[in-house]
Parts: structure tokens; sequence; C-alpha cells
């Protein structure tokens, strides 16, 4: 069968180490890791036979990841981290790259093969992080996008360091490929954005009037892969194209749809990535040079590490994310093997060296999970012997925070929620982390803290543990389960409000937790609605009857476990069955001066008073002798005919 029975092989040995992986409570990338090893073919017993067919299907899960991760990234969501990002990533490949070569000629190796080494340790795994972060509930972070950050420049660097390194020996070449390089990112990023933003949502619109799921997902996956391999074929990383088309697809109306369809091909070509990165490992090779091996990965790591928990202090973050920076992308990463693979071809490397790369590569990943899970622990044991960064906070009561409404957002619509809850004398507190929304909460004398509401120390300094409520106006779905999965570790019975964007991001909210799921857009519309068919005099249980069937429709989750509200929305289906005008009476009205009775309305009109407002004071269900005054406010009841009647009868022909 060839390579179909390989991926027969693989795919069985992965379920298997993902069950164990999982039952040991473990990432299940670690499961897919040890499956390759015991299916490569240094182990013996049943092998892979075609690795190198295995590795090309692994680039695939590669760009489906990186296509995904286009899909889910906003430039919005980054720039508080795009000076680290832009400026901070080639500090720390030019460092770690030092702290290579220095190794390299430590072990007798020539410059050349250092200046490899130390390029090889520079970049980190985009794979692992992901799947790392991903697993731990921690996408959306402050921390995460840093990472996420880092790592996409860190994956740009490898087209200019697969051109320069091999040009070690003609230096004055590699500059000009690089220039090359250079121009090609360019053009090739330019004809994306202005020509890719147009094209790519008018081929996914044009598509999805077709009405066929099994279309849609080809469609995807063909312009994910597709625009990947033009990259390639343009001279630039397959993967990189992958993102840059995710990442256009992201603006488009159909992104969220592209995201939930992709995610299932990405996850099982991730998995053929993971496996065949664990085939490349030969434990004999490990086994006699374990102690080299340790060594260099247990030095890379310490130094590659500090230098990212150095950086991020530097550039101004604080609390638990230098360290969590620091302990999730210490690793080497997947491009270390294409870098590698191509030092071999070119003779800079050899089998030798090659083989210890990838040694301390799949060790440092397999690492990756477990030194990622002591960021908490650490982050807690130096608070306990140091003085923690403070938080920085506005206006937040002297008495401290208790039984209040904490508002994960001080954006427009966390602003107006925090001046209704002013007016109505509720606690709350904002918790923002765009320093400038922050601003504006303090200018308004709001509550707030400056913080990243998925970090666990924010949440304590909002006191969530005390809160009777959590309102999340923040859209980004992922950031939004991160605040639900961290809120919940510290109150599981806190109820949550958060706002969707769609059907399927208020379906995905549901499951991770949320009390109940909001779509603003669609209030809005219905709100719009209703009024034009108010104005257009439709029949109020008519109105009601369509309001009320979108709603049961869209949050048919609440509506269907929740009997408490389904009552409540019984009661208010029977008081808005009721047509009622507000009618206020003019000076010359011939209602004036006349007692209800004497005006014979019920008799008259058909149309019952049920209330009166007369200088600001409500008169409910007025009696028989109640007399009407000019500028009284009628509300009256009965039918579309009955209230016109009432408003002949007072002289007048509009509703107020």
């Amino acid at each position: 069968m060839g390579v179909a029975a390989d991926i027969v092989i693989i795919v069985v040995a992965a379920l298997i180490g993902a069950l164990v992986a999982q039952q040991l409570k473990q990432p299940l990338i670690l499961g897919y890791i040890f499956a390759g090893i015991v299916v490569g073919p240094h182990t013996g017993g049943v092998t892979v036979g075609d690795i190198h067919e295995i590795e090309m299907l692994a680039e695939i899960g590669v760009a489906l990841l990186l296509f995904a991760l286009g899909l889910e990234f906003s430039l919005s969501e980054l720039k508080p981290v795009w000076n680290i990002a832009l400026f901070g990533t080639h500090v720390q490949i030019i460092l770690t790259m030092v702290v290579g070569f220095c190794l390299g000629k430590y072990l007798g190796w020539s410059t050349a093969s250092a200046l490899w080494f130390g390029a090889l340790i520079s970049l980190s795994s985009t794979m692992v992080t992901l799947k790392t972060l991903m697993s731990r509930g921690l996408m959306g972070t402050l921390s995460s996008r840093v990472m996420i950050g880092m790592l996409i420049v860190q994956d740009l660097a490898v087209i200019p360091m697969m051109i320069i390194l091999p040009q070690l020996s003609n230096p004055k070449a590699g500059l000009a490929l690089v220039g090359v390089a250079v121009l090609k990112s360019t053009v090739f990023l330019a004809l994306m954005l202005l020509l890719g933003r147009k094209l790519l949502p008018r081929l996914l619109a044009y598509v999805a009037r077709r009405n066929s799921r099994e279309l849609f997902i080809l469609s995807i996956t063909a312009i994910g892969l597709g625009i990947g391999y033009a990259t390639y074929l343009f001279g630039l990383s397959f993967a990189f194209g992958a993102f840059i088309a995710g990442m256009v697809l992201s603006e488009s109306d159909y992104g969220h749809q592209a995201l939930g369809d992709i995610i299932p091909l990405r996850d099982v070509f991730g998995l053929l990535f993971f496996t065949s990165v664990g085939m490349l490992l030969d434990p004999a090779f490990l086994f006699n040079n374990w102690k080299i091996i340790v060594f260099l990965v247990c030095i890379i790591s310490f130094f590659k590490g500090s230098i990212f928990f150095v950086l991020a202090i530097l550039f101004g973050y604080i609390n638990i994310i230098p360290i969590a920076v620091g302990l999730g992308l210490f690793q080497v990463g997947e491009f270390a093997f294409v870098l590698a693979r191509v030092g071999l071809e070119t003779k800079a490397l050899n089998h030798e060296m090659y083989s210890l790369v990838l040694a301390i590569s799949v060790l440092s990943m397999v690492a990756t999970p477990f030194a990622s899970a002591l960021a908490t622990p650490l982050y807690k044991l130096k608070k306990r012997f140091f003085h923690s960064e403070p938080l920085q906070t506005e206006n937040i009561p002297q008495s401290g925070l208790r039984d209040h409404v904490v508002i994960a957002g001080g954006g427009r619509v966390g602003q107006h929620i925090a001046k209704v809850l002013t007016q109505l004398h509720l606690p709350f507190v904002i918790v923002e982390l765009n320093h400038q929304l922050m601003i504006e909460c303090k200018n308004q004398n709001f509550p707030v803290i400056f913080g990243d509401m998925g970090q666990p120390t924010v949440q304590e300094a909002a006191k969530i543990h005390h809160a009777k409520l959590l309102l999340i106006t923040i859209p980004a779905v992922v950031t939004t389960q991160t605040i639900v999965k961290q809120a919940h570790h510290f109150k599981p019975e806190l109820h949550i409000i958060a706002r969707a964007e769609g059907v399927e991001q208020m379906q995905a909210l549901y499951e991770s937790g949320v009390y109940m799921a909001l779509m603003p857009e669609m209030e809005a519309g219905l709100e719009i609605a209703r009024q034009a068919l108010i104005h257009l005099e439709i029949p109020a249980t008519a109105i009601q009857q369509y309001t009320d069937s979108v709603r049961k429709h869209l949050y048919a989750p609440i509506y269907g476990s929740n009997q408490d509200l389904q009552l409540l929305t019984r009661f208010e289906n029977i008081k808005n069955m009721l047509e009622i005008s507000w009618v206020t009476l003019p000076v010359d009205s011939p209602l004036v001066g006349k007692s209800i009775k004497d005006a014979a309305v019920r008799t008259k009109t058909g149309a019952s008073v049920v209330g009166i407002i007369r200088e600001k004071i409500f008169h409910h269900n007025p009696k028989a002798d109640y007399a009407f005054y000019a500028g009284d406010m009628v509300a009256v009841v009965g039918n579309q005919q009955e209230r016109k009647n009432f408003k002949n009868l007072a002289g007048i022909n509009r509703a107020i």
C-alpha cells in the first residue's frame, strides 16, 4: 500500500499515544512524538517505510496550522506586543545565535558550523507553542500574544536565514539574495493585501451561495494550501503564504466559519507533523551521546529562556508574562529541521551534527508542555519571596470589591454598562488592557484595572472570587474562552454573560460554560425592525411574535436549558400581548375636565384607561371618577381600532 499503509500506521500509533498522554494528563503532542519514535526506522517492529513522504505531508500540517492562526490573527490584537515582536525578536535571534556560536566553538566546530548551530537554535517552535497554549486554554492572553507575535517574526526570519547561511563563504552574493527575498516578500504582501482582500471574500461568497458545506470546506482548504504553494513557487515559505491567506480571510464575513471548518483538517495533518518529528529521533544516537545532548539542551534552554525573560521585562511586561514567555519559547523549533537539512545538503553540517540538532530540538519540544505548566507555580513562588509588581488601578473603592460586577473590556460597550451601573449605585470594576481606553475609564471616575483579564493575577486583583457577575464585552471568542476558564477556576458557580459575533461563536461560548451569550448586532437589528413595525402600526402581538421567534431560534441553548428564563419569557409575552398606546391630551381636547365615567371611554371606544401620567407622577388603574387634565399622558389598552377610537374621542390623531 506504500504511503497509505504508513499513514494508517501513524494514525493508529498516534491514537494510542494520545490516549496514553491523556490518561497521564499530558498534552496530546507528547503522545504523538513518542508514537513517532515507536514507529520510526530506529526502533524495529512495526515501522513506517517512507519517512520522506510523511515529512512532506507533515509540511501541510504546518501550513494548515499557520493558516488557522491567520484566520484568528488580528493586527489590532497584536498592537500591545508590536514593539517586542518587531524589535525584541531580532535582538533575541542575534543573542541566541551568539550563545550557539560560543557553544559550537567550545565543542571544537568550525566557524561556519558554529554559526549554523547558532541560527538553528535561535528559532522556537510555532507548532508546539500553539498546541501547548491551546491545551492549557491560554490563547488570547497577553502572554500568548507576545509569544505569537515573536514566533511570527521568527518564522519570517527563516527566509533570509535559508539564503544567507549557505552563502557564508560568499557574503556579497548572500546580501544580494537577501535583497531579492525582501523584494519578493514585499511584492507578495502587497498583492495579497490589495487583491486578496477583494478576490478571496468574493470567491467564498460565490461558494457559500451554493449552500454546500463540502464545497465550502474544499474551497478554504484550496485557498490556504494553494496560496501557500504559490508562495513557495515565488521563492518564499510555504507556511508563510498559508498564514497570509488566513489573515486576509479573517477580515471577511466567512472567517469564523472557515476557521471552524479547517480545524479538524489542521489537527489531522498536525498529527503527521508531530509523529514525523518523533521518527527523526534515533534512540541509539540519543543513548550514545546523552551527556552532550542533555548538556546542550539544558544550556540552550536556560540561556534562550533567560533572553526571552529579560526582553519581556525590558519591553515593559510585568507579573507572570516574562516567566510565561521564557518558559514557552525556550525550545528549538521545527524550522530547525528545515534549516538543518539545507545545511546537510550544502555540507555545512555533517550527519553527526544533524542528528545532534534533531535530538536537541525533539527533547526541548517534549519538555515545553512541562516547563510551560511551571509558569504559574513559579510566579506564586516569586510573589512569596519578592514584592510582585503592582497592577495599575484607578478609583478602586477604599472598602474594596465585594458582591460587584466585573466588566472585561472598557470600550464603548463596557463604558456604557459602567454608566448604567453607576446611575443605579451598583458596585463594579472594569478590566482593560488598552492603555488609552483605561485612561478614558479613569477620566470618567470608573473603577478600572489595567491588565489582561485572561491572566490569573489580574482576576485576583479584580476579586473575581467575590464577584456576583462577570460581563465580557470583548468580541474575540478565543480570548473570551480563556477568561471564562480562568474565572471558573476561581469561582465555578459565577454567572458569566459574554458577547458573541455569530451563532458559531455563541455555541462555542455556551460549551465553554458562559451563562448567556448575546449578539449586539442582532439585538440592534431587532430593535430597529421593531421600531419600524411600530411606526407602520403593525399590531404589537405580531411584532412580539416575530422578535420572540428570532430570539428563541438564536438563543435556543438558553431557552432549552433554563426553566426560570422560560417562565420569565412567558410573563414578558403575556405583558407584551397587551396593545398599549400613550396619548397626550392637548389643551383643547374634549376630554379635558371630564371624568373617565362621564366621558364613557369604555362604552364609546372599547378601549380601557390603564394609567395616567400627570406632572411626572404615574397613576396606575385610575378610578372611574378620575378627571382628565390638559397635558395628561393617558395609557389605553385595546386593539388597533379601539385605540384609534380613543384618539378620535380625545381630539388627536397621533400616539406619543
